[in-house]
């Protein structure tokens, strides 16, 4: 067994102490979290209080039995989706659900039931996950699904992991025609022409997802690439793809002043400009379509030690266009350093009772912190909840119990349920400790 310090990936929260171990039954018998490879930006896999240990499952990482008949798959909650890409694409499977990095453990992507460009079509990942492994806070281990304790297997399922220990993964892979992605990318100068191109891409593509120029203003406000794609039925003799060499890792904490408005504003205008004006079409590996930033190490060190927060929010289908182009006009308005700002279409909402996504536009934003940051994020909890909107607890560092309790009208049943198999609130997190006021 091993033991090291963690911080959050967006360098925020307490600084907790990890035990590592491959016996995950073992490992999870008296702490307080579990965690995988520590991607949830803000304090979400973080220790209630600095002194408390939390168990990273990353040594538990087997793949315990795999069906080629239907893709059914059961796995030890530590392992890497990185990994079940490398060992099945290959072999014509990949997963049907994949946020927008493959450094994350399978544990991590049901407790934040994970979304990607693909949820207008295909949900979240929860939808595809048929059975769980879970000890509970008494101690207990519970085989769970949707016809064996629901409650709790619905209440895990986007639960930050506050519901229990994941042990175990039982869920579908998806045959692909081919290992290569099909894809298309325009270029659009404005918010509208943007949003009505990702709009009717998304009738048309299973994966969709727009790139905005966040520091855009005026005429240019929204200015941005809609990226589109599926997969190929032909792989014309390319092969199966390789996983791309990572480049060498950012080596240090960049000065806070090395990523600022001038700088970003100029990478800004390289991608957009870089793209031409034209439709580009094109074959591309889903390692650089699906992950683009995973090739880079440690890429959260370009914000400094100050950190970052990114503000994920979805707003219901009927405010979607207008509350996006509000969103951009509110942070051209602040001046805000939206440094990085990715816009898709969501679809139905999930069983998970926190699942994040629901029918309609999300936004998720890179903040570098400072000490407007509090005060920036309050102003667009507010703004979401005045149109029905909420936010993603794998990214939020700085939302109020308040406003969480308000923008969540499912929070009642899943405390219900929660309260039911951990009373004492004996498995927490730091934001559990900030948002749902469990003990530190």
């Amino acid at each position: 067994m091993s033991e090291q310090l963690i911080s959050g990936w967006g360098r925020v929260g307490v600084v907790g102490q990890q035990i590592s171990s491959d016996d995950l039954f073992g490992l999870t018998q008296d702490v307080s979290l579990c965690r995988g490879l520590g991607r949830s930006y803000g304090d979400s896999s973080l220790p209630a209080s600095p002194g408390m240990r939390v168990a990273c499952t990353t040594l538990a990482d087997r793949l315990l039995h795999f069906d080629p008949s239907n893709g059914r798959l059961r796995v030890e909650s530590g392992v890497s989706l990185r990994t079940l890409v490398r060992l099945l694409l290959p072999r014509g499977w990949f997963v049907p659900v994949t946020p927008g990095t493959s450094d994350v453990t399978v544990g991590g992507m049901v407790a934040a039931d994970v979304h990607g460009k693909n949820h207008h079509i295909d949900g979240c990942f929860g939808s595809y996950v048929d059975e769980l492994l879970v000890r509970v806070a008494d101690g207990r281990v519970i085989t769970c699904g949707p016809a064996n304790e629901p409650d709790l297997f619905w209440a895990t399922i986007g639960g930050m992991g506050l519901t229990g220990h994941i042990l175990e993964v039982t869920f579908r892979m998806s045959r692909i025609p081919s290992p290569w992605i099909t894809a298309e990318s325009v270029r659009l100068d404005g918010i509208d022409t943007l949003l009505d191109e990702l709009h009717q891409s998304s009738s048309e593509w299973p994966f969709t997802v727009a790139w905005v120029d966040g520091l855009a203003a005026g005429t240019k406000l929204g200015r941005g690439i809609v990226y589109k794609g599926r997969w190929s039925e032909q792989t014309f003799g390319r092969g199966s793809p390789m996983e791309p060499n990572r480049v060498p890792a950012v080596p240090f904490d960049l000065p806070h002043w090395a990523l600022n408005r001038w700088s970003v504003g100029r990478f800004n205008d390289g991608i957009y400009l870089n793209h031409g004006s034209r439709t580009r079409a094109y074959m591309q590996s889903p390692y650089e379509f699906f992950y683009p930033l995973d090739s880079i190490g440690n890429w959260n060190r370009v914000y400094g030690r100050r950190g970052f927060t990114q503000y994920q929010c979805v707003i219901p289908e009927r405010h979607g266009q207008e509350g996006m182009r509000q969103l951009l006009q509110y942070l051209s308005e602040k001046h805000a350093n939206a440094f990085l700002c990715v816009i898709k279409n969501c679809g139905d909402e999930g069983h998970g009772m926190l699942s994040f996504p629901l029918s309609g536009m999300s936004a998720a934003i890179d903040l570098p912190i400072d000490r407007d940051t509090q005060g920036l994020v309050d102003f667009f909890n507010e703004w979401a909840i005045g149109l029905g909107g909420r936010i993603y607890l794998a990214k939020d560092a700085f939302t109020r119990a308040e406003h969480f309790k308000v923008m969540e009208p499912r929070l009642p049943q899943w405390e219900s349920v929660r309260r039911q198999w951990d009373p004492a609130h004996r498995i927490r997190s730091a934001q559990s400790v900030r948002i749902f006021g469990d003990p530190e």
